[in-house]
C-alpha cells in the first residue's frame, strides 16, 4: 500500500506569516497531498530569527482546508502546561473537523529553547514530564474536560523517537504512531517497524510509521520498509517558492 504524503514545514523566516502557510496548505490539498505538519519551536539557531507559533498557524491551515490531516511535529510537553495543551488540541480538533494529529516528543535545548526560559533542560526529566503529560491528556480527553475531542476514542498521538534508542520506541508503541528522528535509511526503518510490531502484538490495531525526506526523494524504498506516511521536509530555511514547487511537482 502506498504511503500517504505530507508536507513538513518549519514556520520560519518568510513562512512565519500564517497566511502564507495557509495558502501553501490549501495548494497542497488541491494537488492531492494528504497531510500538512509544522515544526514547533520557540526559537531557533542563527540564521533563523523569525519563528511563528505553530498552533496559531495550524488554526489558519484548518480554516483554509477541508481534508488535510494536520498537526505539530513535534510539541514537547516539557515546555507546555498540559491543561493548556489539552485545550489547544481539543479546540483545533473541533476547528479542523477532527483532522488533528498531536505529535509529541522530548524536544531539545540545542537552540536555547528550555533553560533560558526556565524550562526543564535535563533530558531524563523531560522524558518524565512527557510520560506524565500522556497520562493526563488521555484522562482529560476521556471526559475530565469538556468538550471532548471530535475524534474517538481520542486525538491520535504520534511520538518522536531516535532509533535505535529502545525506550522512546516502546513509548511510541503504546500510542498511535512513531516519528523517527534522523533515521539512517530504509533499512533502519525496517528494523524499527519490526521492533514496534513485536512490542504491540498482532492484534493491536493500526499504527503509523512517519518518515521525512527532502523534496524529490523516491518514497518506494521507504514504503517497502513499512512507512505509512512519507513527509517532504524543507529544513529550517524554507521558502514559499520552494515549497510551492515541491507541492506542484509531486
Amino acid at each position: 500500500m502506498a504511503a500517504r504524503r505530507g508536507i513538513y514545514l518549519a514556520p520560519f523566516g518568510e513562512l512565519a506569516d500564517p497566511r502564507r502557510v495557509a495558502r501553501l496548505a490549501a495548494r497542497a490539498e488541491e494537488r492531492g497531498w494528504d497531510g500538512f505538519f509544522l515544526w514547533d519551536h520557540i526559537r531557533y539557531s542563527a540564521p533563523v530569527r523569525e519563528v511563528a507559533d505553530p498552533w496559531v498557524a495550524l488554526s489558519a491551515v484548518a480554516c483554509a482546508t477541508e481534508r488535510l490531516t494536520l498537526g505539530p511535529m513535534v510539541t514537547p510537553p516539557a515546555r507546555r502546561r498540559v491543561q493548556k495543551l489539552t485545550r489547544e488540541a481539543v479546540t483545533l480538533d473541533h476547528l479542523s473537523g477532527g483532522r488533528l494529529v498531536l505529535g509529541l516528543g522530548l524536544g531539545g535545548d540545542r537552540h536555547g529553547e528550555f533553560e533560558p526560559y526556565g524550562d526543564e533542560s535535563d533530558a531524563a526529566r523531560r522524558a518524565a514530564l512527557l510520560d506524565a503529560a500522556l497520562k493526563r491528556l488521555a484522562a482529560y480527553w476521556a471526559g475530565e474536560v469538556e468538550p471532548r475531542p471530535l475524534q474517538r476514542p481520542r486525538i491520535p498521538i504520534w511520538l518522536a523517537a531516535r532509533w535505535p534508542n529502545r525506550r522512546p520506541v516502546r513509548r511510541a508503541a503504546r500510542w498511535d504512531g512513531v516519528f523517527p528522528i534522523d533515521l539512517d535509511g530504509p533499512d533502519a526503518l525496517a528494523e524499527l517497524v519490526a521492533e514496534v510490531r513485536a512490542e504491540r502484538g498482532a492484534d493491536a490495531g493500526p499504527f503509523e510509521f512517519v518518515v521525512t525526506n527532502p523534496p524529490g526523494t523516491d518514497p518506494a524504498p521507504w514504503e517497502a520498509a513499512g512507512a505509512t506516511w512519507c513527509l517532504t521536509g524543507f529544513g529550517p530555511e524554507p521558502t514559499e517558492a520552494g515549497v510551492r514547487a515541491a507541492i506542484d511537482g509531486s
